[in-house]
């Protein structure tokens, strides 16, 4: 069984892999496969998002992979009711800049006192596959917006987002610390127990 990720990450890609090396022989990006394709993110909700790029990306790769893994995450901001969610990458305007979006979430919150900025990072992962009906799992991961950056790791929102249980921003934790509690490490994980019930099924 042959799964396509609808990403080029090298970090995630390795993480997807050391989750579901036991469901597929073959596990590739879509440079590793040669596959150029840029599906348009325009869902109202991260399952929207990413339930369209695994199955459009599927289309594309049919006769060559058997399924494609695609995901959509981003934080979500109670105070700012549930902003930026699926604008998380161009929450300041269209690219991918972490500091200006950065900046644009310190200004909304400015005047927001600490037991209201609660947040949460959300990754949802699509699975679409050959003659099946595709798997959706959400993975969240709850914290609170800090006032000021901290730590030098990660990317995007990680340095304003603190995690309680580790007493750190998520820029502050390792990568292994990170990944070992990471909305996405626990989308994969449900994706996995997903897959676990539905081969004891076919027993």
């Amino acid at each position: 069984m042959k799964l396509l990720l609808a990403t080029n990450n090298a970090h995630k890609a390795q993480e997807i892999r050391e989750i579901l090396k036991d469901s597929y022989t073959e596990i590739v990006t879509m440079r590793e496969a040669g596959i150029d394709l840029d599906v348009v993110e325009d869902g109202a909700t991260f399952r929207e998002n990413a339930l369209k790029k695994a199955e459009e990306t599927l289309a594309a790769a049919w006769n060559r992979f058997d399924a494609v893994l695609a995901d959509d995450s981003g934080l979500c901001v109670d105070a700012l009711n549930g902003a930026p969610g699926v604008y998380s990458a161009r929450f300041s305007g269209e690219g991918h800049n972490d500091a200006a979006n950065n900046a644009k979430l310190v200004s909304l919150l400015a005047d927001v006192p600490d037991e209201r900025r609660t947040a949460r990072f959300c990754c949802c992962i699509a699975l679409a596959r050959k003659g099946l009906s595709p798997i959706v799992v959400q993975g969240e991961v709850e914290g609170t917006i800090l006032h000021e950056a901290r730590g030098e790791n990660g990317f995007g929102y990680d340095p304003f987002f603190y995690y309680a249980p580790f007493q750190k921003s998520f820029a502050e934790l390792s990568a292994d610390e990170k990944n070992s509690v990471s909305h996405r490490k626990r989308a994969l994980t449900l994706l996995r127990e997903a897959l676990d019930v539905e081969n004891r099924g076919r027993l």
